[in-house]
């Protein structure tokens, strides 16, 4: 269970998709206007790449579905790698392989022909910079990696099974599939993540999975928990 008088609403992967994310924020207004208590969106990282509409995105996410909400913003695998070619233009090619263009074409910044030139790489990651709107880049900055709450744990990824919360690292956190995606181990948390796309969200003992691929399927889910209960919103 959540603690009394909170209802959590934890988002999963949004990629670019703010007219997902607009639609979800809609929902969970409605839902939580027949809430008392607390309500807090937990969004669960990977805003950006793949999906041609991250910058809006971002701003969807900073801004919340309204008045009355208190947010938490997780980081995931995909704005760790972006800040990596921040920091280390070289870098850069896996990020660009796997969803980075995208990011690059929503900040007004065109990709580099070749992902392998340093100095296209170094030019692109400066333009970049200079691109981000400075509440941007300080909410990229300031992602968590995790949080916890009642019996509940949220990282973007997972965890390493067998180690206990306060020993996880970033990687892990960030990174992780089949180790945990396979294990059967009580954690002492039901891990909340995203991640690891599956068609429809993935309940387990261990873990809830709410990644459902919204850059492509159409479906940005949302996990309500409330007390005991469980419930899911969806596009």
């Amino acid at each position: 269970m959540v603690p009394d008088g909170l209802t959590i609403y934890a988002i999963g992967d949004v990629h670019g998709r703010a007219d997902l994310l607009d639609a979800l924020h809609r929902q969970i207004a409605a839902d939580a206007d027949g809430r008392s208590g607390r309500k807090l969106i937990i969004y669960l990282g990977d805003y950006i790449d793949r999906g041609e509409h991250v910058k809006e995105t971002v701003d969807l996410a900073i801004a919340g579905p309204g008045l009355g909400f208190l947010s938490r913003w997780l980081k995931g695998n995909h704005e760790a790698s972006m800040l990596d070619f921040l920091d280390n233009p070289a870098s850069g090619k896996a990020w660009l392989e796997f969803g980075g263009r995208s990011t690059l074409r929503s900040y007004g910044v065109a990709p580099p022909a070749s992902a392998t030139d340093p100095l296209a790489l170094l030019r692109a990651s400066d333009r970049l910079l200079a691109r981000l709107p400075l509440s941007h880049l300080e909410f990229f900055e300031r992602l968590e990696s995790a949080a916890s709450y009642g019996d509940y744990f949220f990282a973007h990824a997972g965890v390493r099974p067998g180690l206990p919360f306060d020993r996880q690292i970033d990687d892990d956190l960030l990174w992780i599939r089949d180790p945990f995606l396979a294990s059967r181990l009580d954690h002492g948390r039901v891990v909340v993540h995203g991640h690891s796309v599956a068609q429809h969200p993935t309940v387990r003992r261990n873990r809830i999975c709410v990644d459902t691929g919204a850059y492509r399927s159409g479906r940005l889910t949302c996990l309500v928990l409330c007390g005991v209960e469980r419930s899911f919103l969806s596009t």
